[in-house]
């Protein structure tokens, strides 16, 4: 067996045609989901961009310990197991956090990385190109795409293009050596797009929004009540709405060339192909934009997963999944087993038939916010009792995101504060830091309030029922607590969230 995995950062479910939607056009996708297993429960674990992808590469939950950070010193990435068994890894990537502070040790275990340069907040080049003419203004002040912008003379030298064309090319010049040696391999192609700023070449966005006349609006805001704040017009939602879709549909564009080369290479036979994301963004859903400070509704949390296996026919799979799943699948796919505690199930007993099931619970959240747990129809979102206290960060790569708008922003190191404690299944010492009132809190902590609700998305999938007060409720907090134990979740968060004792 090999392997290719495609996450495509901030890819919305609900707008993918294989999904139902027919708002934007994504010919590929659709493409690959009729050969594939099509995940209708999965969600997002551990959000945003970082945690997501710790949950992925690592297969353990980040968010119940940190808000954003690199491979600790007990963690075993994917990699790592793979390189131990003789297996190569590839990393193509375009993703800028992968390679800041707090993110910069995740591509070190891969056999080899390729990075594309210029996407969002890369620091790339330290002026615009001279010649260029005419470049938008994109409303958010000066920031590191405007340096880059001007260097992609056409659609082939955007980041994301680039990115899928140099996977692309390993699988028809790199792969066959592998074969020809009886090397198994895994490619990872982590892509940015349709992450912001949703920037594409006007073939793309004129099907979408042909009457637009103002400034490209590439740069979504991050706010609640965006139109009903007057934040954003009605108007400029339906720019900034169809933008995503035209970067959606340009990566889905590029994304059927990788899927040819794999077809034409005769890999369907013993590759496994796995489409996932972080997690979705919110365009307008509830008046909602980007991903700010409230409980992970539908459109961020739930998400695609599309996943091809040899001699496994299409099919749709409505079993519960989540994120440190396709961790635990690609283990399985090549028979490594990791020393470290995990938090996933593979999925292949759910493609194969042999289960109808592979766990009764899934947590999600984001470190110092609500916490989340989803039985397979129910979802139950828990706010800090009050606030917001104890909180502590559990880390030794102290290290959170870069918020380029703040460059001299950085979390205060440990203090007299911090202890050693252990994670879970590790006896490495941790620095444990806590956090009190007035303290500078890591960047994703912050919101202007915290709820607890409580939905049967079984019967409301849009989530306006809110069952608080009710036996679901009830029920879920149950299962919450037991979930949080299994986990074997910091105390703090027990206390935190008002559910008694703590793990240990």
């Amino acid at each position: 067996m090999n392997c290719v995995v495609v996450l495509l950062d901030s890819l919305n479910r609900h707008l993918l045609g294989c999904y139902g939607s027919t708002e934007f056009a994504t010919p590929n996708l659709d493409r690959f989901a009729g050969g594939s297993v099509r995940f209708t429960n999965h969600h997002a674990g551990s959000l945003p961009c970082l945690p997501a992808r710790h949950d992925i590469l690592v297969g353990t939950l980040d968010f119940p310990w940190r808000p954003w950070g690199s491979l600790e010193l007990w963690d075993e990435p994917i990699t790592r197991l793979l390189r131990q068994a003789g297996v190569t890894t590839a990393l193509v990537t375009d993703h800028p956090h992968l390679f800041e502070v707090g993110g910069e040790n995740y591509h070190c275990e891969f056999s080899a990385w390729d990075y594309q340069r210029g996407h969002e907040s890369d620091l790339w080049r330290t002026r615009p190109d001279p010649s260029w003419i005419g470049a938008p203004s994109f409303g958010r002040g000066h920031t590191p795409y405007d340096n880059s912008r001007g260097w992609f003379a056409g659609e082939e030298d955007f980041p994301g293009p680039r990115t899928m064309a140099a996977a692309t090319a390993w699988i028809e010049r790199d792969a066959p050596w592998h074969r020809d040696y009886d090397e198994q391999w895994m490619l990872f192609v982590d892509e940015f797009d349709p992450h912001e700023p949703f920037d594409t070449p006007d073939r793309w966005i004129e099907p979408y929004d042909p009457d637009w006349e103002g400034e490209p609006l590439v740069w979504p805001p991050y706010v609640t009540d965006g139109v009903a704040s007057g934040t954003i017009t009605e108007r400029e939602g339906r720019q900034i709405r169809s933008r995503y879709g035209a970067k959606l549909s340009m990566i889905d564009h590029w994304f059927g060339k990788l899927l040819d080369a794999i077809d034409a290479g005769g890999w369907s036979d013993d590759t496994a192909v796995i489409v996932c994301t972080d997690h979705g963004h919110y365009l307008g859903e509830r008046d909602i934009w980007g991903k700010p400070a409230v409980p992970l509704y539908e459109p961020i949390l739930h998400t695609p997963l599309l996943v091809r296996w040899p001699g496994v026919a299409p099919a749709t799979c409505d079993a519960l999944t989540t994120n440190v799943d396709v961790f635990a699948t690609i283990a399985d796919c090549f028979g490594v087993t990791p020393s470290h505690r995990t938090h996933g199930a593979s999925l292949r007993p759910l493609l194969d038939g042999s289960a109808t099931s592979i766990r009764e619970w899934a947590l999600a959240g984001v470190w110092g916010r609500e916490v989340h747990v989803l039985d397979a129809t129910r979802k139950y979102v828990r706010g800090p009792v009050a606030g917001n206290e104890p909180l502590a960060m559990w880390s030794n790569r102290w290290s959170t995101m870069p918020v380029h708008s703040f460059p001299g922003l950085r979390l205060p190191p440990p203090d007299d504060r911090a202890t050693l404690d252990r994670m879970p299944g590790s006896e490495v010492p941790v620095i444990r830091q806590p956090f009190g009132a007035g303290d500078l809190l890591p960047f994703w902590a912050y919101s202007a309030g915290y709820r607890t609700e409580c939905y049967d998305r079984s019967i409301d999938p849009g989530e306006t029922e809110d069952r608080c007060g009710s036996r679901d409720e009830a029920e879920m907090v149950e299962l919450l607590t037991v979930a949080l134990y299994d986990l074997g979740a910091p105390p703090e968060q027990f206390e935190r969230l008002g559910l008694g004792g703590g793990s240990r």
